[in-house]
């Protein structure tokens, strides 16, 4: 469709928001609260290394982590996300799209998280019963298209997390925008997501911050292979994303001066900058079945073993099409003890009412 006023004022209005967005002193790994909000939302994107991507083909399961992408084609689409995780600890998510004509396209997410089952103790180890913890979020995203190549899009959360007797809520958006283009088979997105605030702390007067990211996606499927390569590049709001691990065999201390070892400048810099880098690819030889996989540096260089790194960072992962529905399994490499696996099915409601 052609660009009218209105369009540019949707695109002003995204513009704006990461204008006021690059302010904010945002915070990252075990800083702040709700960080459950940034886990993977289908069995896809942990497959390809991230928690967001940037392929524009129908899959609603991308529209909590890329609003822009929320399309008509995602109509009455329904998806459903199992993640098996560690020990007890298990999430999930629900979506559902709708089109409305003139408006946009509208989606909503239910997800949780549950923590299990705790014992009550004290510090004799006397235990007093148990307790759960648990963590919710309904999420509202909308898309809408502004030309051939443009689209925006936005989520608004309403977030709930319960901590034995300690409980929060909070309120958070998401704004994004894409370029796709289809002669190219390119599609490259813009995510500021939880921008928000708690509106009740876990703590009278303790205000923490929202898990706030920057990212950029880039996806793009080959003309002459069935193939499609993603980047990401995440967290750009922040540079540094390193920290001061003792076990470090690079930054060691020195018996004799008592100084660190650091890295030289060139082996810090690319160190940083690849912190920032996940990268997957797709394989697709058909329309029925596709494999997946994914690498995640910062992952692997957080959560391996220095001595025996293993697989720690990549994933992998396939989908099929059975019948009206696509089922698409995934396992991501956390560290050496396990792999969470996830589980993903999506389908379009409408396929059943056409043979009625």
């Amino acid at each position: 469709m052609p660009v009218n006023k209105t369009n540019y004022f949707y695109l002003g209005t995204i513009l704006l928001s990461f204008l006021f967005i690059n302010d904010l002193n945002a915070q990252i790994g075990g800083d702040g609260v709700y960080r459950f909000l940034n886990m993977p939302s289908s069995a896809r994107a942990a497959a390809m290394g991230g928690n967001f991507l940037a392929v524009k083909d129908g899959d609603i399961t991308q529209a909590l982590f890329n609003p822009s992408l929320i399309s008509p084609s995602m109509d009455n689409n329904l998806a459903l996300s199992f993640v098996d995780y560690f020990t007890d600890i298990n999430y999930g998510h629900a979506t559902y799209a709708k089109t409305f004509d003139n408006i946009g396209t509208y989606t909503a997410t239910m997800q949780y998280l549950n923590y299990g089952e705790f014992t009550y103790a004290d510090n004799t180890g006397q235990t007093f019963g148990t307790f759960t913890a648990n963590d919710l979020a309904l999420s509202l995203g909308w898309g809408r298209q502004l030309d051939s190549l443009f689209s925006i899009g936005a989520n608004f959360k309403m977030i709930y997390s319960g901590l034995e007797d300690y409980q929060s809520y909070g309120l958070a958006v998401d704004v994004a925008g894409s370029y796709h283009n289809p002669a190219k088979q390119l599609t490259v997105s813009l995510v500021a997501r939880n921008i928000g605030t708690q509106l009740k702390p876990y703590v009278s007067g303790n205000y923490e911050r929202l898990p706030f990211e920057i990212n950029i996606g880039l996806s793009q499927k080959l003309k002459h292979l069935p193939f499609r390569y993603s980047i990401l590049l995440t967290n750009l709001q922040k540079w540094d994303l390193t920290y001061n691990d003792p076990n470090d065999p690079d930054q060691q201390i020195d018996p004799i001066t008592g100084e660190v070892k650091e890295k030289d400048g060139f082996s810090e810099f690319g160190d940083k900058a690849l912190r920032h880098v996940v990268v997957g690819g797709e394989f697709v030889p058909s329309k029925f079945f596709s494999i997946r996989f994914g690498y995640n540096y910062q992952r692997r260089k957080e959560l391996g073993v220095y001595n025996k790194m293993g697989t720690v960072g990549f994933s992998w992962g396939l989908a099929v099409k059975v019948s009206k529905f696509q089922i698409e399994y995934s396992r991501a490499t956390y560290h050496l003890n396990g792999s969470p696996n996830y589980i993903t099915i999506r389908t379009n409601l409408s396929d059943f009412r056409k043979n009625n």
